[in-house]
């Protein structure tokens, strides 16, 4: 192999990949990277990325041989590859199907009750490191008697826990063992909405729910779809949904989220009112398609008691369980997952980072990722929005400037978070975008209070009802309202398809998965073909200025850059010109 230097990658014996941003092949080379290689670090002139046990686990469940990836950093390497990379991606990813579960083969004519779920095998062709994996103290408790050298029995009700051992070890299993059928729903997409609109699955979303459902092959049924927040995970939902023809328990992440779903399940399928139900804080109705929230999943009078709700997952013969936003899981639904392995499990997520670190749960209890498309690919071919992306940084005034400097170092952020002079960034910016849609999003209530004060725009919290909430999101639809100010709620589920500009001013921390989420808000392509424009306003020379850099990991990988905007520039501009 000729290695040229003027190549965008210098990759590193630890795994570690430097990437050139102002490479004339840095775009084609970031993309490459992408199915196997893990976003760390993304400053304006060299972005690191990592190959990591999870990132190319995933690659390789998607299809992508050790060699492909290899011929990828071959291909883009400024200087020969390291003496023991090659060695170390064809060793960790060969570590996936390794080991496999797979039901036992039934003796002659002998059948397994209805009541009960078929027994499984652990299957690995290699003895000795059968041998070692059963000594490990995390995994011997799950295995049952040995069936020969190369397999053991295993109870389906540890199929979860297996999974989740297994990987830990550093060995995933690729699950083979099947799934319990479902109780039958015939379902199909309509060709005109309920409305009389023309409606057709995208090729993109029909090639995910595809790939998902492999033919009711084995090797489907569960694994995660990555696309975009604008990009129609929904559709993708409903697809699978239609090929599976079995009922579906749909969870998501609130009350909000439920009406869309249930609104686009009736919109475009055939299903009738009756057939499509909600079981939430509100309403408590179970049906052959069940939509459900996180909330009321892991509600729990007591901390010391069970959780009530859980009895949802043995209410219907379930043939396919979504899990939307499977991001933002909580942590007890997993515990829940484990126990369901049976049942076909679709993960619907615009990023896999997990701010908790579970991404390995995710892998394990819910499936790996299936399909994942760049967003700057659809958005070249129009299925999104053009958006540009730009950081505003707002200089904190004096008197506060010396209350953040001798406060605690847990308040800081805060502090700079409700930076005051923020306000007077946002009135230049509603004077830029006269005509646009603006959401206002933030994290603290005080701060959204007084903006709402001050420009006279609607606020809409956790606090507001569901029935304010929705009439307000379709006055905006509507053009009736063309502001509103969101908290944290304004972070998922919401279908304004016209928004266009979006004004954070304030995040949770360095959550990457937020701003995906925030920036997915405005990403619905628009009738007029217009751009989207994302604010993010930061106080300068604070904590929450380090915290910016790492919420932008995510859309940088996404092959969207931040331009750098000073706050006091764009007043001063904004004066002179009025």
């Amino acid at each position: 192999m000729h290695y040229d230097a003027s190549n965008p990658l210098i990759i590193q014996s630890d795994r570690s990949i430097l990437v050139e941003v102002d490479n004339p092949r840095y775009t084609e080379a970031r993309d490459a990277l992408a199915p196997f290689a893990e976003l760390e670090k993304s400053p304006e002139h060299i972005h690191t990325y990592r190959l990591t046990p999870l990132s190319l686990w995933n690659a390789a469940a998607a299809g992508m041989s050790a060699q492909a990836m290899l011929d990828v950093l071959d291909r883009y390497s400024k200087f020969p590859l390291p003496s023991n990379l090659a060695a170390d991606i064809r060793e960790l990813v060969s570590r996936y199907g390794r080991v496999k579960l797979e039901r036992v083969a039934r003796q002659g004519k002998e059948q397994t009750p209805p009541s009960s779920l078929p027994p499984l095998r652990l299957v690995c062709d290699d003895v000795p490191l059968l041998e070692e994996l059963a000594r490990q103290p995390r995994l011997r408790d799950y295995l049952g008697k040995r069936i020969d050298r190369h397999s053991f029995l295993i109870e389906p009700g540890h199929r979860g826990v297996l999974k989740q051992a297994l990987i830990a070890i550093g060995y995933p299993a690729e699950d083979l063992a099947g799934y319990t059928e479902g109780a039958p729903l015939p379902m199909r997409l309509r060709s005109l909405t309920r409305s009389g609109l023309p409606f057709h699955v995208r090729d993109y979303q029909r090639d995910a729910a595809d790939i998902f459902y492999a033919g009711g092959d084995v090797r489907g049924g569960s694994g995660v779809i990555v696309l975009p927040c604008g990009a129609g995970k929904t559709i993708v939902g409903i697809a699978v949904m239609t090929l599976m023809q079995r009922s579906t328990l749909v969870l998501t992440t609130g009350i909000t989220a439920v009406k869309q779903w249930r609104r686009e399940i009736l919109e475009r399928t055939d299903l009738t009112e009756d057939q499509v139900a909600e079981y939430t804080g509100e309403t408590k109705d179970i049906g052959p398609v069940t939509l459900a929230t996180y909330q009321i999943l892991t509600y729990r009078p007591d901390k010391s008691e069970e959780f009530p709700h859980f009895q949802l997952f043995d209410q219907r013969d379930w043939g396919l369980i979504i899990y939307d936003e499977v991001h933002l899981l909580p942590a007890p639904v997993f515990r829940v997952t484990a126990q369901i392995q049976a049942r076909r499990r679709l993960g619907l997520t615009a990023t896999l980072v997990r701010e908790d670190g579970r991404e390995a749960d995710v892998f394990s209890l819910i499936g790996p990722k299936k399909y994942d498309v760049p967003w700057r690919e659809l958005e070249t071919k129009g299925w999104i929005a053009e958006a540009t992306c730009a950081e505003i940084r707002v200089a904190m005034p004096e008197p506060l400037r010396m209350e953040y400097a001798v406060a605690e170092w847990r308040h800081k952020y805060r502090i700079a978070s409700e930076n005051p002079a923020k306000d007077d960034v946002v009135a230049c910016l509603l004077d830029r975008y006269p005509d646009s849609r603006v959401l206002i999003i933030g994290q603290y209530l005080k701060q959204l209070r007084q903006l709402r004060k001050r420009f006279n725009i609607p606020l809409i919290t956790g606090q507001t009802s569901n029935s304010e909430r929705e009439d307000l999101y379709d006055k905006f639809r509507k053009g009736e309202v063309r502001s509103l100010i969101l908290s944290k709620v304004g972070n998922f589920a919401l279908d304004l398809p016209d928004a266009n500009v979006l004004i954070q001013v304030s995040g949770t921390f360095g959550s990457r998965q937020e701003e995906a989420q925030r920036l997915g808000r405005i990403l619905r392509p628009k009738s007029s073909g217009e751009a989207a424009h994302f604010y993010t306003l930061v106080s300068r020379d604070t904590r929450e200025q380090d915290f910016a850099h790492h919420r932008q990991l995510f859309l940088t990988e996404q092959g969207y850059s931040y331009r750098i905007l000073d706050g006091a520039e764009m007043l001063e501009e904004t004066r002179a010109a009025g």
